[in-house]
């Protein structure tokens, strides 16, 4: 059957390690099935990231409360910054 994909070079660096022991342990083949387990784990991780914010977008879309302008959002912002830069600074002296 031929080859559906290419070759690839992948510096792991410090994972190398990680990799190398994954595959003496016997549960992997090779390090190719590592990587591609280590991918389809970082997709399912994603996915779930994906999910969680797509409800709480939807959450907050479906809040009845009344919207907050952006001028009153920002303002607080400036003076919670304000106020934390104060803070910062005393606690220096």
């Amino acid at each position: 059957m031929p080859r559906t994909s290419r070759p690839i070079t992948v510096t792991l660096g410090n994972l190398q390690r990680r990799v190398e022991a994954r595959v003496k342990s016997g549960a992997y083949a090779s390090a190719s099935e590592v990587m591609r387990a280590a991918v389809r784990a970082l997709d399912r991780e994603e996915a779930a990231l994906d999910e969680w914010l797509r409800q709480r977008v939807d959450e907050a879309f479906a809040d009845p409360r009344p919207d907050i302008p952006a001028t009153r959002v920002f303002a607080k912002l400036r003076r919670l910054h304000a106020r934390h830069g104060r803070a910062a600074r005393n606690a220096k002296v």
